[in-house]
């Protein structure tokens, strides 16, 4: 398996740093699953989640991930804990550190807390009362460790961050339409872009929204950037970032790509026979608590 691995990433032009790559879960949208995969690129755990689009590994070893019109909170062995259903498509999902879960709701345009019995607790309106986001409206969205939000706002090609009580406080310009947008360490944003024009890219804005590192499609030797959806940063600042194959494009790059800050290559997964479109991923070698803002992904 290392050796299979090893040739997939010559393949598309990159060389290993390490023997192993990394052990992640991820979303696959198109083919409707959540997979646990291990560093040798085995899959060691899946579990059925139509059109799911985000996912987080939990402290107590629990899978939250998004079910396309749902939020789901799935034990290792495969025992329903939690479970929110909507009307509005849902594409982003978080586990808050008081236990309740943070839901990004698109077509509604809601900002919303879930306690674990399911109950709403907290609203936040995007949107005019009466008014239908679309399937565009948002992507990816995050609570901050402020109480606020950022939230990707594909149609309008913007990152948008609000304050607890849903205000605007700033916008980020994101051609191509954002797909994810995390919060660093270092205060900076890190943005993931589409398909559309301007976009196959992720870049890194510092708070007075200058541009201080990116890597577009055409920077990286025999590797093509699609739709760039997940995102992660690492302690060692490399990042790793999800190439998303949807639109016509299945198995033409690779799924995951780990860069240095200088935009070497590291590490690939491009396992075409398991996955066709990975969207989301979280590496589960970097030790954090996600409730608590210690992983950003």
């Amino acid at each position: 398996m290392k050796t299979n691995i090893i040739l997939i990433a010559l393949m598309f032009g990159a060389a290993f740093a390490r023997a192993e790559g990394h052990r992640f879960v991820c979303t696959d949208y198109s083919q409707g699953k959540v997979c646990i995969v291990a560093a040798d690129g085995k899959v060691e755990w899946e579990y059925p989640a139509k059109d799911s689009n985000d996912v987080w590994m939990l402290p107590n070893g629990n899978l939250l991930f998004t079910t396309g019109h749902g939020v789901k909170e799935v034990t290792p062995d495969k025992k329903v804990v939690f479970d929110y259903q909507s009307k509005s498509e849902i594409y982003a999902c978080q586990r808050l550190a008081n236990g309740n879960t943070f839901v990004g709701e698109c077509t509604a345009g809601r900002l919303l807390d879930v306690d674990p019995s399911g109950k709403i607790v907290k609203e936040i309106k995007l949107l005019p009362e009466g008014k239908d986001g679309g399937h565009l409206y948002m992507r990816n969205a995050r609570r901050l460790a402020t109480g606020g939000y950022l939230v990707t706002h594909y149609t309008d090609q913007m990152v948008r961050e609000y304050d607890a009580k849903g205000k605007v406080v700033r916008e980020i310009p994101a051609a191509g339409g954002p797909h994810s947008a995390i919060r660093l360490a270092t205060g900076n944003t890190l943005i993931a872009c589409g398909d559309g024009s301007g976009g196959h890219r992720v870049f890194e804005v510092d708070p007075a929204g200058k541009t201080v590192w990116e890597v577009k499609d055409g920077d990286l030797p025999g590797i093509q950037l699609f739709f760039m959806t997940g995102l992660q940063r690492l302690p060692n600042g490399n990042t790793v970032i999800s190439n998303w194959l949807g639109h016509g494009n299945f198995g033409k790059a690779p799924h995951l790509i780990e860069l240095t800050p200088d935009k070497k290559v590291v590490w690939t997964f491009a396992d075409h026979q398991a996955f066709k479109t990975v969207s989301s991923l979280q590496l589960l070698d970097v030790k954090g608590d996600v409730t608590k803002n210690e992983i950003a992904h």
